[in-house]
């Protein structure tokens, strides 16, 4: 808690403070009888028209108006982690994104539109429809000034999908030392809605690859066969942009274990990148989960990886995926930051 009964409250922030780290307690219900309080921490993002606007570390936006305000300050920012790699928002959001690189690609000052796709036919006499696959390959990272007016740089990214036949999305990150909040923000004002959110975590890489697992059935390849497609989810019939996608990296691996009627029973990716290795796609039949399949598919890749030179760890898990946040919570997983697609509200 931020405050402690007995202290003196008082309201110790201002329009000002708008990008600062705040903690404030507010009266949740001015008109009903018998106050009720609530405290709120997070990035102070706007102060407009007598209400406040603070974005919680996981992408949330909470709306306070100024009247219900009973004590605000500035904070810190949130405690360096205290376990696993130091990693700063900026070095982390390179080497993931170097783990799923688009086929095309255009700069926009220290923002990179992406995009990776394929046509499949529509249905009935219409033209081929384009699809996009992952949000990751088919957004923009904005990673600093994109060299014009936001306003200007969202007109762009719009038109730029546009082009393309593909929705526009922005990926953004909040939750760490120097995450992007205030662009939340401002995405929100000029109409795009949040679609999807997940937790970036980390670990030390060492433990990983000592796990007692069994990686004997665990067999690695430098491409994803026919088969390993077989098991992923993230796709139907995959077109070459997936199997591009997927081999992008600076050193990728696959990891397979055999199942039944060509179909694995597990299969997992993980990129190496200087000292991080991260990984994504692991995917078990659910008829054989609770096995330890996935946890000797992390294993097999992570020994790989510190063949490899890399020490640090990371990978990517929607917030609500409470299975796998359980599975890596054990494998000494913390988060790092939160990251999050916004998508264009097209009228």
């Amino acid at each position: 808690m931020e405050f402690i009964g007995g202290g003196r409250l008082e309201v110790r922030i201002t329009s000002a403070d708008v990008g600062k780290r705040v903690s404030v307690r507010y009266v949740t219900d001015v008109e009903a009888p018998g106050a009720r309080f609530t405290d709120t921490v997070g990035v102070l993002t706007s102060w407009d028209d007598a209400v406040l606007l603070i974005t919680r570390k996981s992408g949330e936006s909470v709306r306070i108006a100024e009247s219900a305000l009973v004590a605000g300050k500035t904070v810190p920012a949130a405690p360096a982690r205290r376990r696993g790699p130091s990693a700063t928002f900026p070095e982390l959001a390179r080497a993931t994104a170097r783990a799923w690189q688009p086929i095309e690609s255009e700069a926009l000052g220290e923002w990179t539109l992406r995009a990776a796709f394929h046509e499949t036919p529509s249905e009935g006499a219409g033209a081929a429809r384009r699809v996009g696959f992952t949000r990751r390959a088919n957004s923009a990272l904005p990673l600093g000034d994109p060299g014009v007016p936001v306003a200007d740089a969202l007109a762009h990214v719009r038109a730029w999908y546009a082009a393309r036949g593909l929705p526009a999305y922005v990926q953004t990150a909040t939750g760490a030392e120097g995450t992007q909040e205030l662009l939340c923000a401002e995405l929100d004002r000029h109409g795009w809605r949040r679609e999807v959110s997940a937790e970036v975590r980390i670990a030390s890489l060492a433990p990983l690859g000592d796990l007692d697992a069994d990686v004997s059935a665990v067999r690695l390849s430098r491409t994803a066969d026919d088969a390993w497609l077989r098991r992923y989810q993230r796709v139907g019939a995959p077109g070459p942009d997936v199997r591009q996608v997927l081999a992008s990296g600076p050193s990728v691996w696959f990891a397979t274990v055999a199942g039944t009627e060509e179909v694995p029973a597990a299969i997992g990716r993980c990129v190496v990148d200087g000292r991080w290795a991260g990984f994504m796609a692991v995917e078990v039949d659910p008829a054989r989960r609770r096995l330890g399949l996935a946890t000797s598919v992390m294993t097999a890749l992570a020994r790989q990886a510190l063949d490899e030179g890399a020490s640090a760890a990371w990978l990517q898990v929607e917030a609500d995926n409470d299975g796998a946040r359980a599975l890596y919570d054990g494998m000494g997983f913390a988060p790092h930051h939160h990251y999050h697609h916004y998508r264009w509200a097209e009228a």
